[in-house]
């Protein structure tokens, strides 16, 4: 076969839409969290690619990526860079020089239509090893990515373990991890918590949930609305001062992680209302350990898992919306997302609504991998989290009272 073109029809028109730094952030934030050793194939980069920059930078010893170039400029460009990328780092012409890879990656965006979009990920799915993702963008506006923004939403649905939407990209892309075979939960131990572009920036380490911006978004749309139907009133004073205590409970603070692989963190901040022995046959036959902890409106509402696992299942049941500090909250509607552990142990986080709270919000589909302290949701106001441990190998470390602060607080320890 001739040198890979980004244009050429069996992998579909690649490369027309640029990725600006934040969508490359996201392409390649499985390679940047994953401690290695791995290996990598990127498809369709040019010197110039964003994608490739922050490939490189995520590269460790041990780490082997091949760069399928997009043109002639790549192998030159990587020659300038030293020794330490000229050992990991090669380069080919044509996708079938390349050897199966864990991460697949490809540096451009999917458009076109939907068959060719799916001829493009077939193609590129035999080239992901064994457990591993196929990481691929489109373009999130109608009528600029053709077919191919549908048809990877429809393999998502089949294949997805996750997917961000970039909206500080021109245009919007979304990116898709998609994953053919099956993948050991012990990986999960390898992982460092993934970036996610839910998650805006603000100053230091402080961001905010994407739900706050748009929250905040409409407070501000509405005053202004409001202003220019009734100029003279002060009734747009209200949404406007709203706009910013609600972003604020949206925020999302960076924490530190305990090294420690036998801690477990909390789910959340909050204080802890309970600490008991359960049965719950709908995730075991087994003693589990339940710390259950309440958030007031207050407290930081992005949800952290408690360990590094896979999830194994995920499902919400309903219920009555008590008052989250109440006993009464233990039936209220929830959220559970089932981990597995490294060690084939079975972890479980419910997100629980409260009084005020209506909306739970988890972004961690089954397959998944989650390192411990990573985000994978968040609950809107007052609400409730409960960790459940097996109990046979869990020491609880906190009593009713205690206040925790999500991923940095460690509740239990995992003998």
């Amino acid at each position: 076969m001739s040198q890979y073109q980004p244009d050429r029809p069996a992998l579909g028109p690649l490369g027309q839409i640029r990725i600006g730094d934040r969508a490359a952030r996201t392409l390649t934030a499985e390679l940047a969290r994953h401690g290695g050793p791995k290996t990598a194939l990127l498809v369709g980069a040019s010197a110039d690619s964003l994608v490739l920059a922050e490939a490189l930078d995520a590269l460790l010893p041990g780490d082997r990526l091949t760069v399928v170039a997009a043109d002639d400029s790549v192998a030159g460009h990587l020659s300038t860079l030293g020794s330490f990328l000229a050992e990991r780092v090669q380069v080919v012409s044509d996708l079938s020089a390349a050897e199966p890879a864990d991460l697949v990656i490809v540096a451009e965006p999917v458009v076109g239509s939907g068959e060719e979009a799916r001829t493009t990920v077939e193609r590129l799915s035999k080239f992901v090893g064994e457990g591993g993702l196929l990481i691929i963008a489109a373009v999130a506006l109608p009528g600029l990515s053709g077919g191919a923004n549908d048809e990877l939403d429809r393999i998502a649905a089949r294949q997805g373990v996750g997917s961000d939407l970039v909206l500080r990209n021109t245009p919007p892309v979304r990116v898709h991890r998609l994953r053919f075979t099956d993948v050991d939960a012990s990986v999960a131990a390898k992982l460092s918590p993934a970036f996610r572009p839910s998650s805006v920036p603000l100053y230091g380490g402080m961001n905010i949930d994407s739900n706050g911006v748009a929250a905040a978004g409409i407070a501000l749309g509405a005053a202004a609305v409001l202003k220019a139907v009734r100029p003279k009133s002060k009734a747009w004073l209200a949404p406007a001062l709203l706009a910013a205590p609600v972003a604020a409970f949206f925020r999302d603070p960076e924490r530190d992680v305990p090294a420690d692989p036998t801690a477990v963190v909390a789910a959340s901040d909050g204080k802890v209302l309970s600490v008991e022995h359960i049965y719950d046959e709908r995730f075991a036959d087994e003693e589990f350990l339940r710390i259950a902890v309440f958030l007031s409106v207050f407290d930081v509402h992005v949800n952290r898992a408690p360990v590094a696992g896979k999830v194994v299942d995920y499902f919400v049941e309903d219920g009555g919306y008590a008052a989250a500090m109440k006993p009464e909250a233990e039936h209220n509607v929830a959220a559970y997302t089932v981990l597995e552990t490294p060690d084939r142990s079975r972890v479980v986080v419910a997100q629980r609504t409260g009084l005020i709270a209506r909306r739970i919000v988890q972004r961690a589909p089954i397959g998944a991998l989650l390192a411990k302290g990573e985000r994978f949701g968040l609950i809107r106001f007052g609400s409730r989290t409960d960790v459940y441990l097996p109990a046979d190998r869990a020491e609880a470390l906190v009593a009713p009272g205690d206040r925790v602060t999500g991923a940095s607080t460690v509740i239990a320890r995992l003998r």
